[in-house]
């Protein structure tokens, strides 16, 4: 943990810090000319317009820290070192603050708070001045301080985000998992569980893969998922000072890796479609913390929960995708699913998920069609091959709507998968992830249906827009 002199100086920003010594000019001030390394720093008056960080002493001397202020108000990235003893010097790093029209917030703090909530948890906020640069001048903004340690800057006037900096230090590491599952990997039907045994799934099926975007901790928490078991106890957190996670089924800390990259992945496969803001979070994964044959999204506390009964759910990517689906819709539409048609739409799309991210790397062949959700867990409770806990190709109509979500949710996942077929796996997806932004918490399907025709008639134009209408047609749907 950072000491609070540490962290004061972390908040003039590691960039300001490395840069070279400065002689800009603020706005309402008088340059302090930097001296010589064999002038007297402690004869130098010290400006009005900082205010003081830490002292520290050195074999050679003494090297006092201030940081910029204007008006009172702190200037991000501005600083001034004063240096004495052998190697006595002053290096002025104050920023222009040229064009600022006052200091006056027109948004609230509450506002800012708001605006920045995408972002990650707040841990506090505070006005601050963003430093002229590029031609463009100076700004008042709110200095958002996250759980996550990034630094969202809201402009005080309009209330817009104007910049995000992530102050973790990030790194890859390594570990071993099934892409997606074994049954497909393997395009075996007859595996089965046999209790975790690691010889129940041969060698083959383990992948090396590269853990993306994890922070220094040495736990599997990252920029875009985190792995909340504690470090202690029953189920404990996976470490490795290396990032080195190599386990096999056996060890209930392989769940963890395979839940960690699942996520991972899939929030990096939304960004590569363009998407910034679509569960733009360290989605909490929450993993073999029950023994339920069964997982699920919690959005009062926005935790992913994998159990581990029957075939360990983290073990298949599929459920961790299906699961994700549902912190994605909740994270576009607060409160989503609040009707029995939303409901199913949940469910049709988490399937849709799960299909559409394993489509990008596995055969659809006859053992493991895409349209079959789940292989690997299913085989826990279905008898018949090939093992789905849902198919996305059923014959289900609006006719055949049963009330029960997740059977209902096989008509709509049926709907999106034919626009899939139609108009590709990205082009489909990215029409049916701008299209949530815009439904209602409890939508009904019609009204969903619409808003994804005219949400494709947007982004691609009207052929596609028919293309997509013709696929809800066919589900009895519009």
């Amino acid at each position: 943990m950072r000491s609070n002199s540490r962290a004061a100086l972390a908040a003039l920003g590691a960039a300001a810090l490395a840069a070279t010594v400065s002689t800009i000019t603020p706005a309402g001030a008088s340059p302090t000319p930097v001296s010589s390394p064999t002038a007297s720093a402690a004869s130098t008056p010290v400006p009005t317009d900082v205010r003081l960080v830490q002292t520290r002493t050195s074999l050679l001397g003494t090297h006092t820290t201030y940081a910029q202020t204007y008006g009172g108000v702190p200037v991000l990235g501005g600083w001034y070192v004063v240096h004495t003893g052998r190697l006595a010097r002053v290096d002025d790093g104050r920023l222009s603050v040229s064009g600022l029209p006052d200091l006056k917030a027109g948004r609230t703090k509450a506002s800012a708070l708001s605006a920045a909530k995408s972002h990650g948890k707040a841990r506090g906020a505070r006005l601050a001045i963003l430093p002229a640069s590029a031609g463009a001048p100076a700004t008042l903004v709110w200095e958002v301080r996250t759980e996550d340690d990034k630094q969202v800057l809201v402009s005080a006037d309009q209330g817009k985000v104007v910049k995000v900096v992530d102050e973790r230090q990030h790194a890859d590491g390594t570990g071993k998992v099934f892409d997606p599952n074994p049954v497909v990997s393997q395009q075996n039907q007859a595996l089965k569980d046999s209790n975790d045994a690691a010889s129940a799934v041969p060698a083959a099926a383990y992948k090396t893969v590269t853990l993306a975007n994890l922070d220094t901790s040495g736990y599997l928490r990252g920029t875009w998922a985190k792995v909340v078991n504690k470090t202690s106890g029953k189920q404990p957190a996976a470490y490795s000072a290396t990032r080195a996670f190599g386990y096999t089924r056996d060890d209930d800390r392989f769940e963890q890796v395979n839940s960690y990259y699942a996520a991972d992945r899939l929030q990096t496969y939304i960004r590569g479609l363009g998407f910034t803001d679509v569960n733009a979070e360290a989605q909490d994964l929450s993993v073999d913390t029950t023994t339920q044959d069964n997982s699920w999204y919690t959005p009062s506390t926005d935790v992913i929960t994998i159990g581990t009964g029957g075939v360990d759910d983290g073990e298949d990517q599929e459920v961790v995708w299906h699961e994700y689906g549902h912190a994605v819709q909740d994270d576009q539409v607060p409160g989503f699913g609040s009707s029995s048609d939303a409901g199913a739409i949940g469910e049709g799309f988490g399937d849709y998920l799960a299909a559409t991210m394993s489509q990008a790397g596995s055969p659809d062949s006859a053992t493991t069609p895409w349209a079959c959700v789940m292989d690997w867990d299913s085989t826990a409770y279905t008898s018949t091959t090939p093992h789905c806990i849902r198919r996305l190709d059923t014959a289900k109509t609006v006719a055949n709507r049963t009330g029960e979500v997740h059977d209902d949710g096989e008509i709509w996942s049926h709907a999106l998968w034919d626009v899939n077929k139609s108009l590709g796996r990205d082009k489909a997806t990215k029409i049916i992830l701008e299209a949530q932004f815009s439904y209602a918490a409890n939508t009904s399907w019609a009204a969903a249906a619409n808003t994804t025709v005219a949400t494709a008639n947007a982004l691609y134009g009207a052929t596609d827009a028919a293309t997509v209408k013709a696929a809800f047609q066919a589900r009895g749907i519009l």
